[in-house]
């Protein structure tokens, strides 16, 4: 059975309320906490579950469950918020480039089991990682192979996914890596150079004590930490650390010789490397039965999801937020009304795949589910300024959802398709295009039909004319695979291309609504009937030059809804995104730290 996050009973919630106090027995006798403490780490059993605890933070109904996961990674060149146009509430202006320190979705107060923020939830993980950190190593023997050293490692691991996405999200942060005690109640911000060693170091620890995905009960499933996903990560984490992003002083690499672009991007490599070399990962054979299965729920470690997040059926809002939308409870879900669409691809990216490439349905839905009668939902079509993600599909799931307020679906925090793409990236950066091809190649060998390998995965790698076209290439091969993963923002940034492909973006989407240029093609009509089992669309006029009536028993759909002020909505007019890379801190977190932190970048 799928593992869920879970309190761990009274033994969790009495460690983490007696190892916060301290002794009045003197230095002879030690305090109740530190008895508790040894009891805990110097059992296995005691110790697996408070790790298990580290992870309850995800599931926050603030935290990353209900607004860090539903908000964070739009817009960009490939994603936005469908709504992000609008103004009856400030939802949008965490996509826009224009969150404040009040925003009403992110500065509310911690009440118990709430999380507060996405801010305060990862700090409790944090501190509960802390927490396990110290005791396994004072009171375990965590060596390579044993349980404790297991649990070490993936309490280095869940810790640093905290910090990684705090610093993905905020910038310079406080580096807490020791439990809170009366003298570090209030830290300042860290350079989060500071931090990013920190957790590369804990990676590479973590590598050596955790097994490779089905070497070990717990490594037999993705919702447990394992070698790969620790290798992809820190792989991934070199690459951020080394890449551009906002500063106080402005958008550039890290000044920390130990951050540089030559060091950094050869432990990407290696790491990289060391996960495709090991055997214990690999491509599904097709990228529409990967995302069946995710949405099926199927968890079998060993194949391309690398590590998830694992969300409780009664927690978690992937489909929920991001889901193909449905209008209301029908023959796919009893999750409520109006679920999915919260979010989707940009107008123009189903144009500017390949019309062969099998990752463009899978990822670019022009429909949603329409009001059910007699609880039957049809396919309808949407509109031109607001597709849906094909990734998340109540429609493939095994189990229907009946929660009202969640759907229990993990979070895919990092699949095998990201390593490959890192090594590919790396490489070219250090080796040249001739050591990063295989790598492209293997991605889009799995996106083409074996009858078009020659043409456009052979041809296609082997004629980009250098290291610049290889990159170029890197950079819209990711896009093609991860659009609507919520991976794309952090990558432009580190590139140094936030703000260029956000404009390119732009100019593309007013060709599109001109039918001018690249877009003078795509017709402004569509034509549907229904299949035979009176749900589903038959669609002509999506592709491009399909401008014929296709007659009579169809019906024509105006697809050319695209104004200005959705179009300029992707970034906020008047403001440069690369002054906003980062939400800023949220004023509560502001008013009670003492003092010690502020904004930074204008807010």
């Amino acid at each position: 059975m799928k593992h869920k996050i879970i309190i761990a009973g009274l033994i969790l919630a009495s460690l983490f309320s007696a190892c916060q106090e301290f002794s009045e027995e003197g230095l002879d006798a030690p305090g109740k906490s530190t008895l508790e403490e040894a009891e805990v780490f110097s059992n296995e059993g005691l110790t697996k579950s408070a790790v298990d605890g580290i992870k309850i933070a995800f599931a926050d109904t603030n935290g990353h469950r209900g607004r860090f996961l539903p908000f964070y990674g739009f817009n960009t060149d490939v994603e936005w918020y469908n709504a992000s146009e609008s103004t009856s509430d400030d939802k949008p202006d965490l996509s826009i480039y224009d969150a404040k320190p009040n925003n009403g979705q992110m500065n509310v107060a911690l009440t118990e089991g709430g999380g507060g923020n996405p801010w305060t939830s990862m700090y409790t993980g944090i501190e509960r990682a802390n927490m396990c950190i110290r005791g396994i190593r004072k009171y375990a023997d965590p060596k390579p192979g044993t349980e404790f050293g297991y649990l070490l490692g993936e309490a280095l691991t869940l810790r640093a996914v905290y910090y990684a996405d705090l610093v993905k999200a905020h910038g310079d942060v406080p580096a807490r890596f020791e439990p809170v005690n009366s003298e570090t109640i209030y830290l300042a911000k860290s350079n989060r150079d500071v931090i990013y060693k920190q957790i590369i170091q804990d990676l590479g620890e973590a590598a050596t004590l955790v097994p490779w995905p089905n070497e070990s009960p717990a490594t037999s499933s993705v919702e447990r930490i394992n070698k790969a996903f620790v290798k992809g990560l820190r792989a991934r984490l070199a690459l951020v650390a080394s890449g551009f992003q906002q500063y106080p002083d402005g958008v550039r690499r890290s000044n920390d010789p130990e951050l540089s672009v030559d060091k950094m991007y050869k432990l990407a490599l290696d790491e990289s490397r060391s996960v495709i070399l090991s055997g214990k990962a690999n491509l599904e054979s097709s990228f529409e039965t990967f995302w069946r299965k995710y949405n099926q729920e199927n968890i079998a470690a060993g194949g391309e999801s690398l590590w998830e997040i694992p969300f409780a059926d009664g927690r978690g809002r992937m489909l929920y937020s991001f889901a193909v939308k449905h209008t209301d409870s029908d023959q796919f879900h009893k999750n409520g009304p109006n679920r999915g669409g919260t979010a989707g691809p940009l107008p123009f990216i189903f144009y500017d795949y390949d019309k062969s490439d099998s990752r463009r349905d899978v990822t670019c839905v022009p429909y949603i589910y329409g009001k059910p009668v007699n609880g039957i939902a049809k396919q309808e079509l949407g509109a031109l300024n607001k597709w849906c993600f094909g990734k998340y599909r109540y429609e493939w799931m095994k189990r229907l959802v009946t929660s009202t307020n969640d759907d229990g679906v993990n979070k895919i925090y990092m699949r095998y398709a990201e390593v490959l793409l890192i090594a590919a990236e790396a490489a070219n950066e250090l080796e040249g295009p001739a050591a990063a091809a295989p790598y492209l190649k293997e991605i889009r060998r799995r996106a083409f039909s074996a009858a078009d390998h020659a043409q456009k995965v052979d041809n296609y790698v082997n004629n980009l004319g250098g290291k610049t076209a290889m990159f170029n290439a890197i950079v819209d091969e990711n896009k093609y695979e991860f659009t609507g993963e919520m991976e794309r923002k952090q990558a432009l940034i580190r590139w140094n291309l936030l703000k260029v492909k956000l404009d390119e973006a732009k100019q593309k989407m007013f060709d599109l609504q001109k039918h001018i240029g690249e877009y003078a093609d795509v017709p402004t009509t569509l034509y549907y009937k229904y299949k035979a089992d009176n749900v589903s669309l038959e669609i002509y006029g999506l592709n491009r030059g399909e401008n014929v009536n296709p007659g009579a028993d169809y019906t024509s759909f105006a697809w050319n809804v695209l104004t200005d002020s959705k179009i300029n909505s992707i970034y906020k007019v008047g403001i440069d995104p690369n002054t906003r890379q980062f939400w800023p801190i949220w004023q509560m977190i502001l008013d009670g730290s003492n003092g010690k932190l502020f904004n930074d970048y204008g807010y």
